[in-house]
């Protein structure tokens, strides 16, 4: 056999045992007479030692040749180490080896195979297969295997059942862009990669199966950022029979239960908030309340002073740090460029610290007396020591401004905490959102999700304002998982097509198979999508969801190790009926 034992489990309890491991050289000591190399599975380092004198000159000398990242196999003795080391577990022994099989050579890697690695991430992307045998990727993969395990375990003993639904669909024009797939044997015609799931879910729901769940790989052909891939995968769940609170009471519990086993924490209730109320207290509809500080909006003590921005603005808006006072005009600066920068968007920043000893000292001293300033600090329940930051502008813009600087302002005093983990839901979504370029109601989720009941009769007068029976799980500021209550009804569908544009020949044409399936009784259902990723780099304390993907594309959606995507060859185009443009075309 190769190995009696892996590289990570040996101890001083093995003493005086034989044995045989493989694996891969991590590192090699050569002090002539002695030889140690650490030898490198999966499970952990074994440190091998050749010595002159006890080892067989030959089986010393090939030791010595031996490289980074060989594949060795050796058999030897278990015997106590001199020099322990407390850092490994396997620290308080060696094997000293009688026997050394090179299994395979290595090139010179590219770039260290170590936790702390030489090598950039473009490189490492060319050799992920070399960068998975370090620890931190390695342990990602680890991580996502158990979260992979928990999750069907939990959703097994709760009834749900899992069904592999299709691959091959059809395209839809909803939503992010679909990869497609040209059919060679319907010349013309093509397949598309699923964003989603949702209609075969929504159509097992009609066909009785009330708990359906699928860890499933979905397809989006869109700009990517550190934690968007065009593949990835989802915890797609559906259930019959339910309203809002069912489907938040069942996935609490799998989120619960997968912070208990995977980081031992417990999570306590989990708090809901309204849509409109996210915006309006942190300018963000997935807001981290982690800490505090709220937004409060101040145009009855701002406005009528003289200060022409305040003065014309749609909204003034400012968030209280604690403590922070006693920032210098150099900090404050620096946040006043902070804001100004063209993906935040504010035109400026106005401070007012309130100091330690009561006094007050602002960038709108001119504009504003000191019972002004005490007025605007009582709006904020500000103490002396406290540093009042204000934005103002256009309603939309400058929320999303002040988030960032909240998020900034949090991260700089320490307050967003790794270890810490706060989950919410957001609910009463809108229903539809307006594009300006289309110039038309889209879906803001899709067009399945039901409104709610008291809202139904302002789609044909203020669509806008229809809120969505929808929401989201947002944990530390991140939307982990969305989902909704769905149509269920022929009639409410094709009434939700008619506000989205639809011709009734295109909803039939797109989506006739799921409304003649609703007229065979179709049940009341609801369910959520986890972004399967997100949460694992979430639980790995990562911002980049790319390390718990064994093989990721980057951000141009390439995969640089195999170099994909790539042309074919013009024999499969011709099969496929497909030709392309040329430059004369």
């Amino acid at each position: 056999m190769y190995r009696t034992h892996n590289c990570g489990e040996l101890r001083l309890a093995n003493q005086g045992q034989k044995v045989t491991l493989s694996g891969w050289v991590q590192r090699l000591r050569n002090k002539g007479g002695v030889v140690w190399i650490d030898l490198r599975d999966r499970y952990g380092i074994t440190q091998l030692v050749f010595e002159e004198g006890r080892s067989p000159a030959a089986l010393l000398a090939a030791a010595k040749e031996v490289g980074r990242e060989y594949v060795l196999q050796v058999t030897g003795t278990v015997v106590e180490r001199y020099a322990k080391n407390p850092k490994m577990p396997t620290g308080d022994i060696e094997i000293r080896v009688e026997e050394l099989t090179v299994l395979n050579k290595s090139a010179v890697p590219p770039f260290m195979i170590a936790d702390e690695t030489d090598g950039g991430e473009d490189l490492r992307m060319k050799y992920r297969y070399l960068d998975i045998r370090r620890n931190p990727v390695k342990n990602a993969l680890l991580l996502r295997h158990r979260m992979l395990q928990e999750t069907r375990a939990y959703l097994s003993g709760q009834g749900f059942i899992e069904v592999e639904t299709p691959v091959l669909i059809k395209s839809t024009p909803e939503g992010a862009r679909d990869f497609v797939v040209p059919s060679r044997m319907n010349p013309g015609e093509f397949y598309a990669l699923p964003q989603s799931p949702q209609t075969f879910k929504q159509l097992l729901m009609v066909g009785g199966i009330d708990k359906y769940f699928q860890l499933v790989k979905c397809f989006r052909d869109e700009d990517l950022r550190a934690d968007r891939q065009p593949e990835f995968t989802q915890i797609d769940c559906e259930m019959s029979f339910v309203e809002i609170e069912d489907i938040q009471q069942a996935f609490e519990g799998l989120i619960k239960h997968l912070f208990k086993q995977i980081k031992g924490i417990t999570i306590d209730e989990v708090p809901v908030m309204t849509y409109a109320d996210a915006l309006a207290q942190y300018g963000s509809d997935k807001p981290d309340i982690r800490f505090g500080m709220k937004f409060v909006e101040l145009h009855d003590v701002a406005r009528g002073k003289g200060f022409k921005v305040f003065d014309s603005a749609e909204l003034v808006v400012g968030i209280c740090a604690r403590g922070a006072a006693g920032y210098s005009r150099k900090q404050l600066d620096a946040l006043t460029d902070f804001v100004k920068k063209p993906q935040i968007g504010a035109k400026g920043l106005v401070y007012i610290k309130y100091n330690a000893e009561g006094s007050f000292k602002s960038s709108v001293d001119k504009f504003y007396t000191r019972e002004d300033l005490q007025a605007i600090a009582a709006k904020f329940n500000a103490r002396p020591g406290d540093l009042m930051l204000v934005l103002s502008g256009e309603a939309a813009a400058t929320r999303a401004a002040l988030n960032e600087l909240r998020l900034k302002m949090g991260d700089d005093l320490g307050l967003r905490d790794p270890n810490t983990y706060k989950v919410l839901w957001v609910v009463d979504f809108p229903l539809l959102e307006w594009d300006e370029e289309t110039q038309r109601y889209h879906a803001m989720h899709h067009p399945f999700t039901s409104p709610k009941k008291e809202d139904m009769a302002l789609l044909d007068t203020a669509p806008g304002k229809v809120r969505a029976n929808a929401y989201d799980m947002v944990i530390n500021g991140v939307e982990v998982g969305g989902g909704s209550i769905r149509i269920h009804d022929q009639e409410t569908q094709s009434l939700m097509f008619k506000h989205l544009g639809f011709s009734e020949a295109e909803a039939k044409a797109q989506f006739g198979f799921l409304m003649q399936a609703f007229t065979y009784g179709a049940p009341p259902h609801g369910g959520i999508a986890f972004g399967f990723d997100r949460l694992c780099a979430l639980f790995g304390g990562s911002d980049s969801i790319r390390d718990y993907i064994a093989f990721p594309k980057n951000n141009a959606g390439r995969d640089v190790m195999i170099d994909s995507p790539s042309p074919i060859a013009p024999a499969q185009l011709e099969e496929l009926r497909i030709r392309l443009k040329n430059d004369n075309d």
